[in-house]
């Protein structure tokens, strides 16, 4: 992953941020949002794509476009930045190659637990039978 070339490849659009903040939310634009085009990209290579795609399924437009936006500062400058260090740690975070599980067996201390467990159960359950049948 080439961070200085990912960086060129983002897009940023400021529009007017939602919520409460008087007469200067209304004239000021804000809220930071961020474009970022997965399939396009040449700092990421093709397995790393392929990973985030997959990963990242659930928040890419149908063109594979990551969309992030920031609005918890007042100032454009700031929730640039801000949006910008989401954008590489989701990235960071979902590049990882996931670690192989190891097989392996319960231990014996494991097994006698269950089976005290299931033998309680089974007695708890037989007390509640009517004694006259």
């Amino acid at each position: 992953m080439d961070e200085q070339q990912i960086t060129r490849e983002l897009s940023f659009k400021a529009v007017r941020s939602s919520g409460a903040g008087g007469q200067h939310v209304n004239k000021t634009s804000s809220k930071v949002e961020l474009y970022f085009d997965l399939e396009a990209s040449e700092g990421l290579l093709e397995e790393e794509k392929a990973r985030l795609i997959k990963k990242l399924a659930t928040r890419l437009t149908k063109e594979n476009l990551l969309i992030l936006n920031s609005e918890e500062s007042r100032s454009q400058h700031k929730n640039k930045e801000l949006v910008v260090a989401k954008f590489f740690e989701l990235l960071r975070e979902n590049i990882k190659k996931p670690k192989p599980r190891k097989k392996t067996k319960p231990s014996k201390a494991a097994k006698l637990k269950r089976l005290k467990a299931k033998k309680i159960n089974a007695e708890k359950k037989a007390r509640r039978n009517d004694p006259l049948k």
